[in-house]
């Protein structure tokens, strides 16, 4: 039988096992190993990728699966209601999308606003391929440290300087300069719980996507992420 579930973005530690998955990843394996070594990981979990591409474009995947599995992945979109609509494209009738994003009151993203159904909107009318340069900027200057048991002590960490966002800032702009279209990975989007939730159903109402929640867990005390359950109609 084919698999029957496909895990996006396994990198060096699938959370998915067994005969039925296949794997989605930026790289196929040897240039995922030498990805992962690169980072100083353990290379000996990595697994084959069945199927890869370098901007994350799920269309080229020509099977079908009863449930789709991300961790950490969904928020790098640059186009939130295209990957829905790629990931609704891999799934069966009344199949699931299983995933886990971080609360961005949690990790590095505390000082970044909440995004909002417009930005959401806003980036698919636009066909964003690549993240916005005031993304860019935002997630350079307002970045502050990702260890969930001090956040969760409301032990923040400072917040940024001018002079600090200033500089970060000409870094930024730099940065997205010198890349010239090509893809930096940051994350795009910023959610609670409650805002996804809000989100996803806005989505959903609007014809966006057919993918509705059907679970949207809190995130657990000391922790800094929450999941999430996402169907397709029969």
């Amino acid at each position: 039988d084919e698999p029957s579930a496909l895990e996006i973005g396994p990198f060096h530690n699938p959370s998915l096992k067994g005969a039925n998955v296949a794997y989605f990843d930026l790289q196929l394996q040897p240039d995922l190993i030498a990805r992962v070594a690169d980072y100083g990981l353990p290379t000996d979990r990595v697994p084959f990728i069945d199927f890869a591409d370098p901007k994350g474009d799920l269309s080229g995947i020509d099977r079908r699966f009863a449930a789709v599995f991300s961790s950490h992945c969904i928020e790098h979109q640059p186009s939130l209601v295209r990957h829905l609509t790629q990931v609704s494209a891999l799934l069966e009738p009344g199949g699931r999308y299983y995933l886990i994003a971080p609360d961005k009151r949690f990790c590095f993203d505390h000082y970044l606003p909440l995004s909002t159904l417009g930005g959401v909107i806003e980036a698919h009318l636009e066909d964003r391929r690549i993240h916005s340069l005031a993304n860019l900027i935002d997630a350079r200057t307002l970045v502050t440290h990702n260890q969930k048991l001090r956040h969760w002590t409301a032990d923040h960490g400072d917040y940024p300087t001018a002079g600090h966002v200033q500089y970060t800032a000409r870094h930024a702009i730099a940065e997205y300069q010198a890349a010239d279209g090509a893809y930096i990975d940051i994350h795009a989007w910023r959610f609670t719980p409650g805002r996804f939730c809000e989100i996803i159903t806005a989505l959903h109402q609007l014809e966006f996507t057919d993918l509705a929640p059907e679970l949207v867990c809190a995130t657990r005390p000391g922790q800094l992420e929450f999941t999430a359950v996402l169907r397709k109609p029969d």
